[in-house]
């Protein structure tokens, strides 16, 4: 019985030992994976090219050229802290997945603001009815006709929201990763396209709208960031993009489908992101675990 029993352990133990020698440890998980899932948030700067904005309604048609516009991030930190009021600055919002390895498709949300800047000379071309504007006293045919125009009188934003709402294909590469997979640099070159949802404030006339709401047009993008990876899970990222938009219809007053305005321009941001890294498939060059 003691013989028996002495080589049941031995071969037990034998084949214990067999299994550890043939287990590998598994591998750090790589965000640049398949099957991982990013989720992210940031503040963004953005400027925007000189353009010419068309204005359209009952009793005129006209166009303004060389119109300047800026941003307008919040001045006050609180209130990228405040959860009552983080979204009033210039966020983004972005999630993505890894559908391959080295391949991430993400839709991403930039709230941006576009804000006319005024004291500066514009060309004013097209026709105003006479009794339309009684304030800047615009009126009759004009072609090309310089104007100084001021925030009282005269003036269009999307403050509440130059809105891009996008789909990224976007090609990512790791390029350095430590040892224990403690810290990972990973960068990603992508394009988007998606549409413009506007929050359009309109002064003219003796007539000021706010925040009339309209789906306005498309945009296309490039996209270079850079993300520094923290424990395989946390990241922080800093991102260059550039791109075209096209309004061709933002509605400028809440009540009336045929006052419309449209403009082309190109536009430049900067932004940074902090996010984090979720594997929800279960093999990502880790072996998945050991198979007993």
């Amino acid at each position: 019985m003691r013989t028996v029993l002495f080589i049941l352990i031995t071969f037990f133990s034998l084949s214990l030992n067999a299994q550890y020698k043939g287990y590998k440890k598994p591998k750090a998980k790589k965000s640049i994976a398949s099957g991982t899932l990013d989720v992210a948030w940031g503040y963004n700067l953005s400027s925007y090219t000189k353009s010419t904005i068309q204005f359209v309604g009952a009793g005129y048609d006209f166009k303004i050229a060389g119109v300047k516009a800026v941003d307008r991030p919040s001045k006050d930190i609180k209130t990228y802290f405040n959860p009552r009021e983080f979204t009033v600055p210039q966020f983004n919002f972005r999630i993505g997945y890894n559908f391959q390895n080295k391949w991430n498709v993400s839709i991403g949300y930039d709230h941006m603001k576009y804000v006319m800047v005024h004291n500066t000379p514009y060309l004013l071309t097209g026709r105003i009815n006479a009794g339309v504007d009684n304030v800047t006293n615009w009126s009759g045919t004009y072609a090309g006709d310089s104007i100084i125009t001021n925030e009282q009188t005269f003036h269009y934003e999307n403050s509440n929201g130059l809105n891009y709402i996008r789909l990224e294909f976007a090609r990512l590469k790791l390029w350095h990763k430590s040892r224990n997979g403690s810290f990972a640099f990973t960068s990603l070159l992508g394009g988007s396209f998606g549409g413009i949802l506007s929050f359009n404030d309109f002064t003219f006339a003796g007539r000021k709208d706010v925040a009339t709401v309209s789906m306005s047009g498309l945009g296309v993008s490039a996209h270079l960031g850079g993300r520094f990876e923290f424990f395989q899970h946390f990241f922080v990222q800093m991102n260059a993009a550039s791109g075209f938009m096209m309004q061709s219809r933002v509605k400028i007053r809440p009540n009336d489908y045929d006052a419309y305005a449209r403009q082309r321009f190109g536009y430049a941001a900067g932004e940074i992101l902090v996010g984090g890294l979720f594997y929800i498939r279960s093999k990502n060059d880790c072996n998945s675990c050991p198979h007993w």
